[in-house]
C-alpha cells in the first residue's frame, strides 16, 4: 500500500495550546473495513468506549482513533465534525447519522460501501446493517465526512480551509474567541497587537488578547509556531487553560470522570476544575474530554471560574 497523508479536518490537541495536529496517516478502505469489522459482537454499553462494551459514537470514536483520525465522543458532536455528503455520493468511511430517539442526532455508525455500515447497535451490538433496511431508512438524517480513505495518493485540503464549512461558530467556541473572552475576565492590557504568531494579524480583532495571553503564558503555539484561531477547542483543552488562567488548585472535594484515565495528559486539570465546581461533566458520570466547547459552555466555565476566591 501506498503511503499517503490525510489532513483531516480534526486530529488531537496539543496540551496547552488547543491545537489540532495538521496530518495523520490514512487508511485505504480495505484497512477501514478490517479495523472497524475486528469489533463485531463486541455488546452495546451505553457510555462504552472499550472492548467490554461501545455506545454508537464511542464505536466510531475507537475504530478512527485506531486509524489516527480523531473524532469527538457522542453522535451530535460527530455530526458537527467534517464536510456534508448527500446519500448518493457516500464513501467509504463517512460517518451515518439517524434519529432514533424523536429528538434529532442520535445515532452514528460508519458507512462500508455497497449500501451497508456497522454500527454499535442497542440490540445486537456492533454489527453490520444497511441503509435500505426499513428501520434505518426512516431515520436517516445525513452523512458527514472527516477523511477520505482511498487507495490512491491523497491530499485532503487544509485543516484551515475546511474549518469554517465544518464547525458552525455559532455554536461553538474558536480559539479566538476563547481569548478574547479570557482576556476580557483577566482584566488584561490588550494593546499590544504584536503577537508572534504567524497567523495572528495586527490588524485582527484578536490580536490585542491573543498577544496579551501569550505573554501571560496561557497560549502557547502549535508545533509549528501557529495560534489557529479559527480552530476549535477541547474540553480537555480549555481544562488545562483555565487551570492556568485563574492558578486553580486542587480542593478537597473530587470528581472523577470514567471517560479521563490517570494515563491521561488531562487528568490532573479535569479534576481541579471538577473539584472546584467549574465543571459537573456531561451528567453520567463522563466529562467528554474530546467534545468541543460551545460557546455557552465556554461562557459558563469562565463566570465559575471567576467566582473562585
Amino acid at each position: 500500500m501506498k503511503k499517503r497523508w490525510l489532513l483531516p479536518v480534526f486530529a488531537t490537541f496539543m496540551l496547552l495550546s488547543g491545537v489540532y495536529t495538521n496530518d495523520a496517516q490514512a487508511a485505504s478502505p480495505e484497512e477501514l473495513s478490517t479495523t472497524a469489522h475486528k469489533y463485531i459482537g463486541i455488546p452495546y454499553q451505553y457510555g462504552g468506549t472499550t472492548t467490554n462494551g461501545f455506545d454508537c459514537s464511542g464505536f466510531t470514536q475507537r475504530v478512527f482513533s485506531d486509524l489516527g483520525i480523531s473524532l469527538s465522543r457522542t453522535s451530535a458532536s460527530q455530526y458537527a465534525q467534517g464536510t456534508a455528503v448527500s446519500k448518493s455520493n457516500l464513501a467509504a468511511g463517512d460517518l451515518v447519522f439517524f434519529n432514533t430517539s424523536g429528538r434529532g442526532v442520535s445515532h452514528v455508525g460508519i458507512y462500508l460501501g455497497d449500501n451497508k455500515f456497522i454500527n454499535a447497535s442497542t440490540s445486537k451490538g456492533v454489527v453490520v446493517a444497511k441503509l435500505s433496511e426499513s428501520y434505518w431508512a426512516q431515520r436517516y438524517i445525513g452523512a458527514k465526512r472527516v477523511a477520505t480513505f482511498t487507495n490512491e495518493e491523497v491530499v485532503v485540503a487544509a485543516a484551515e480551509e475546511v474549518k469554517s464549512v465544518a464547525i458552525d461558530f455559532s455554536v461553538y467556541a474558536s480559539r479566538a474567541e476563547v481569548a478574547i473572552q479570557l482576556a476580557q475576565a483577566l482584566g488584561l492590557d490588550t494593546s499590544d497587537t504584536s503577537s508572534t504568531f504567524p497567523d495572528v494579524k495586527s490588524t485582527d480583532k484578536f490580536a490585542g488578547a491573543v498577544t496579551a495571553l501569550q505573554k501571560a503564558g496561557i497560549f502557547e503555539g502549535d508545533q509549528d509556531g501557529k495560534f489557529n484561531p479559527n480552530s476549535p477547542i477541547t474540553r480537555e483543552s480549555i481544562s488545562k487553560v483555565l487551570v492556568v488562567a485563574f492558578n486553580l488548585q486542587l480542593q478537597n472535594k473530587t470528581l472523577s470522570f470514567t471517560d479521563v484515565k490517570e494515563n491521561s495528559w488531562s487528568y490532573n486539570y479535569v479534576n481541579i476544575l471538577a473539584s472546584n465546581g467549574v465543571t459537573l461533566g456531561t451528567g453520567n458520570g463522563e466529562f467528554a474530554p474530546k467534545d468541543l466547547v460551545s460557546l455557552k459552555q465556554l461562557d459558563a466555565f469562565i463566570n465559575r471560574s471567576m467566582e473562585i476566591k
